[in-house]
């Protein structure tokens, strides 16, 4: 037993980057407690929407959310243990969300489902031979240290505010401010004081530096949310009820088992149908979307999340960032193939790192446990965001720690570092703060006449950026 305990100490470098098993183990936990949410997420916002001919993924008119769920942890369980494998980095990945909004409603109006997963499988091909020309490499090594900083403390920021719009702690609103706090700004249903009295006592454990603090909240709000229901009755979040549960009611499942076949998914994804179903020009815009969103999320993720576990070496870059996006890269792939859109590394992965993982181990006991929740699907569902959401602004609070290492008296870099970490909350989207970064960064070099301190792979990737910024525009003249 020692000696397998000592090749895999070897393997993962557990004891060389000042881990432990047990550290590992609990923080494979935790991200897998912090980002299972997906497996319910994701399926609402795929398995429901119909594409052009009026179909659900799987065919058929009426939606199979069971299917797609168990497809999302089958695709998501494999991959992270990929990335522990391979990359052995405490990385878990699942299918991407903002990217799966995209395909539900931008991309599946406009053809077939298998058709818009195909062009989701094709996108995922280039960005992996991207990886492989050392293309994709290049440029997250060109990107200056300070800018790698400011995207760390700019999806802090994002993170904290996803945990508390999940929570409901904030919330849109209709007129008057664009959020608010509660509702009608007042903390004023139960499934918010869960929320609060986790944040708490999940913040008071972290400042006493307990050990698994973030998983003992997020097991401890969980009781307290399924205590809390029984008592109240406050039912589930809908525009009459708007002091309900975001996500699900907090309850013990009826059943613990159950299984639906996700590998029949595989046979419904074509790469090539959407080049005859619209123009060719259209089909490149969509593909190209989806990859300047993947490409940069997950790079923008490396870096927070790697600064976190102190992975970052002084350039600026991780060990094994090669094979790190490679399986990134295959995550796109392999979600197309699989119907449950691209896959992508989580920036939830920073809960695991808070809880002390270092190491691939981490992600590959996460990745088990997503392929456990193929048959305990109803198990996953016991987590609201009430009791997960406070991990995640725990966890934002410490990656905003960064924020010291940026020299804010250099305008050249602390403007855009600036927009970077605003851009990026503001506009839910972590692609959009890195290209607001870039694009400024150049902008700004090269109007003070210092173009020749500019990386050459950094203009490429700003005027990228400034075509992703420009696809709806384009898109527009393109219908007239």
């Amino acid at each position: 037993m020692s000696d397998t305990r000592s090749a895999i100490d070897r393997f993962f470098a557990i004891s060389a980057r000042g881990s432990t098993v047990s550290r590992e183990v609990r923080g494979g936990l935790a991200t897998f407690f912090t980002m299972a949410y997906i497996v319910v997420l994701n399926p609402i916002i795929i398995a429901n929407g119909k594409d052009v001919d009026g179909q659900v993924i799987g065919d058929g008119t009426t939606p199979n959310v069971a299917l797609v769920a168990a497809g999302t942890a089958l695709v998501a369980g494999v991959l992270t243990i990929l990335m522990g494998v391979v990359g052995r980095v405490p990385f878990a990945m699942a299918a991407g969300l903002g990217l799966n909004a995209f395909v539900t409603f931008n991309v599946a109006t406009l053809m077939s489902w298998e058709e818009a997963m195909g062009l989701v499988f094709l996108e995922g091909v280039i960005i992996a031979v991207l990886v492989l020309t050392g293309l994709r490499t290049a440029v997250f090594h060109a990107i200056p240290a300070q800018l790698k900083t400011a995207i760390s403390v700019g999806i802090g920021l994002f993170i904290a505010l996803i945990g508390f719009v999940d929570a409901g702690f904030v919330r849109r609103v209709a007129a008057g401010p664009p959020l608010e706090m509660g509702i009608g700004g007042a903390l004023t249903s139960w499934p918010i004081l869960v929320f609060v009295v986790g944040l708490l006592v999940t913040a008071a454990l972290v400042a006493r530096k307990v050990k698994g603090a973030i998983l003992i909240g997020i097991v401890g709000t969980t009781v307290l949310a399924i205590i809390v229901e029984l008592l109240t009755r406050s039912g589930a979040f809908t525009a009459d009820n708007p002091g309900g549960w975001q996500l699900n009611v907090p309850a013990l499942p009826d059943a613990i088992l159950g299984f639906n076949n996700p590998f029949t998914l595989f046979t419904e994804f074509d790469p090539i149908g959407a080049f005859s179903r619209v123009s060719v020009l259209l089909v490149v815009l969509l593909v190209f979307t989806l990859l300047i969103t993947d490409f940069f999320d997950t790079m923008g993720t490396m870096v927070g999340v790697g600064r976190q576990a102190n992975l970052v070496q002084e350039d600026g870059t991780l060990p094994r960032t090669r094979e790190i996006l490679l399986v990134d890269s295959i995550g796109a792939a392999a979600g197309g193939a699989g119907s449950v859109s691209s896959n992508t590394t989580y920036i939830e992965s920073a809960a695991g790192v808070g809880e002390g993982a270092r190491t691939g181990l981490a992600s590959v006991v996460t990745g088990i446990l997503f392929l456990l929740a193929i048959f305990l699907a109803p198990l996953v569902t016991i987590v609201p965001y009430e009791a997960a959401a406070p991990a995640l602004v725990i966890v934002g609070f410490l990656m905003m720690t960064a924020i010291r290492d940026i020299d804010w008296t250099d305008y050249e870099l602390a403007i855009p570092a600036f927009l970077t970490i605003v851009v990026m909350p503001f506009t839910y989207s972590i692609s959009n703060g890195i290209g607001a970064g870039f694009i400024s960064y150049v902008l700004i070099k090269a109007v003070r006449g210092k173009s020749r301190e500019i990386h050459p792979l950094l203009w490429g990737v700003a005027l990228l950026f400034t075509l992703y910024f420009a696809v709806g525009p384009i898109r527009a003249l393109l219908a007239l």
